[in-house]
């Protein structure tokens, strides 16, 4: 099977911390104005649901921005930081569960000259940390709000099965930025391909 063929809905209907390991080597792909840009996972971190403080759907937690988050799993969750950045995440589980994996970062496959003009980057320059970081990703590929919500099986942005890792290849550290979050600031949920350097610093080391 083609390697831009979509996963099915059953991946996703699994725990966010299997999915956020089995979707590294996996291509995220955007249709936009005809070209087909193809990015390969290396970074990703996953947020459990309401048991886990770091998540926004902690403690049942509701509202119009994070509504998304509780479709069944397979569609995308974008959400605004700071006002500037765009972060999308992969919904996990059964409907109602609220648990995602947030895209932290990847590497161009195709589509690299668009990307660098999305992200307004000198042509010239080398691809590394291209999509090095949420935000820098969803730039990369023009995700914004108009896509919360989409389903990633099919249209405009699909996740598809992509060269998945042997587990050899995969490290695991704590999740970044969520120190507010009490223990679950140190669970060990955010993986990366070992050695990869569009991975964010500071880089995951077990």
């Amino acid at each position: 099977m083609s390697r831009l063929s979509a996963l099915p809905r059953s991946f996703f209907l699994r725990p966010a911390e299997t999915v956020a390991r089995e979707l590294l080597g996996r291509y995220l792909v955007r249709r936009l104005g005809g070209e087909r840009l193809v990015t390969r996972l290396v970074e990703t971190e996953a947020y459990l649901g309401a048991p886990d403080r770091a998540s926004h759907a902690w403690s049942g937690r509701r509202t119009a921005r994070n509504e998304s988050l509780y479709l069944i799993g397979g569609h995308a969750y974008v959400y605004l930081i700071y006002g500037i950045h765009h972060c999308l995440n992969v919904v996990t589980g059964a409907r109602e569960v609220g648990s995602a994996v947030l895209l932290r970062a990847a590497e161009a496959v195709t589509g690299e000259l668009r990307m660098k003009a999305n992200r307004r980057l000198d042509r010239a320059l080398g691809p590394t940390d291209l999509a090095g970081g949420p935000g820098k990703l969803c730039q990369a590929l023009a995700v914004d709000r108009r896509l919360d919500g989409v389903s990633l099986l099919r249209g405009e942005l699909i996740l598809a099965r992509g060269e998945p890792l042997d587990a050899e290849r995969v490290v695991a550290g704590p999740r970044i930025g969520i120190d507010y979050a009490g223990e679950a600031a140190g669970w060990p949920l955010r993986f990366a391909e070992m050695g990869n350097p569009e991975v964010s610093r500071p880089r995951p080391l077990a």
